[in-house]
């Protein structure tokens, strides 16, 4: 089972304007909701793929109660744990013109203490059915720094991969708690580390414990960096829809072929590369096109030159 978690979960609202003017009126058809934040997405990929997924989240207020119901229609397998907080939400408008997603996000409030222990405790106790763990977008402001590494190391400790997906202060804390697998976009690498050459940056994460490294690069693809080696996997062209649920494609990818005990680099880049690009195709994140099968055939995957290593300074 993969089990994935969402501390930081959302209602999606997607709308789909003809072209998006700033500063202008628009109108639309009636927008898509759903229940979302990244570890949703995730689990809905690999529910959709076939895989056996529980959803672990946190849901609260009535735009919680909206959530869990559009989440309990879906038909994902979740646990929900009550907080006193309003859910937040997040709004993506979609240029149909331009192909361009322009998204707001609510920042989300933070549970309390007891909150967040009664959600480690779910995770705790679906632990013994998973054979990975995925920890999946930003965390409210004011979360514990404790929170990330704590979830790490109850997966560890259960002796299951952890794929871990965040941002900023958190996936340092996520590394330095031995993520096996860790998958931010090049800007998030860069805001974590300050780094800013990819593979350095990368091999910063795998310095303080990560295994993986899944780097997406956007239109140009995606890298996977490991203490040895660097591999590259890309499309001729980038491909126009909505990339908003891209990255958590890439992660469901990650988590299904790890729970199938596949551990190979490259073989893990093709299938995160090619659902990242099917989860474009499509209008809402959380789903991805069936012509991810075509995609993959189609990428051009190669060794990246890594960076030279640092010489010391002979004086």
């Amino acid at each position: 089972m993969i089990l994935t978690v969402t501390p930081n979960p959302a209602l999606d609202l997607t709308w789909h304007v003809d072209r998006l003017v700033e500063g202008g009126s628009h109108r639309a058809e009636a927008g898509a909701t759903r229940a979302g934040g990244k570890g949703l997405n995730v689990a809905r990929v690999a529910h959709a793929e076939g895989a056996n997924t529980l959803a672990v989240t946190t849901s609260g207020g009535r735009v919680g109660e909206e959530f869990a119901a559009e989440l309990l229609a879906s038909g994902v397998p979740h646990a929900l744990v009550p907080v006193a907080a309003e859910t937040r939400r997040s709004i993506a408008i979609v240029d149909d013109a331009l192909g361009d997603t322009t998204i707001i996000n609510e920042r989300g409030r933070n549970p309390d203490d007891p909150e967040w222990a009664a959600l480690l405790a779910e995770v705790v106790e679906r632990l013994p059915g998973a054979t990975v763990l995925v920890i999946s977008g930003s965390v409210p402001p004011g979360a514990p720094d404790s929170l990330l590494p704590m979830l790490v190391a109850v997966g560890k400790d259960a002796g299951v991969p952890v794929i871990v997906d965040t941002s900023g202060p958190a996936l340092l804390r996520a590394a330095d708690a031995g993520a096996t697998v860790l998958k931010p976009n090049a800007a998030e690498l860069v805001e974590a580390t300050g780094i800013a050459e990819p593979v350095e940056g990368a091999r910063s994460l795998l310095a303080r414990g990560a295994e993986l490294v899944l780097l997406s690069l956007g239109a140009d693809g995606m890298l996977a960096i490991t203490a040895s080696d660097v591999v590259h996997a890309r499309l001729d062209e980038p491909l126009a829809g909505n990339p908003t649920g891209a990255g958590d494609a890439a992660v469901a990818a990650c988590a299904v072929l790890y729970a199938e005990g596949e551990r190979d680099p490259e073989r893990v880049l093709r299938r995160a590369t090619a659902w990242s690009a099917a989860a474009v195709l499509t209008p809402l994140a959380g789903d991805i096109s069936p012509r991810w099968t075509s995609l993959e055939q189609q990428l051009h995957v190669s060794p990246h030159p890594a960076p030279a290593p640092l010489r010391k300074d002979p004086s």
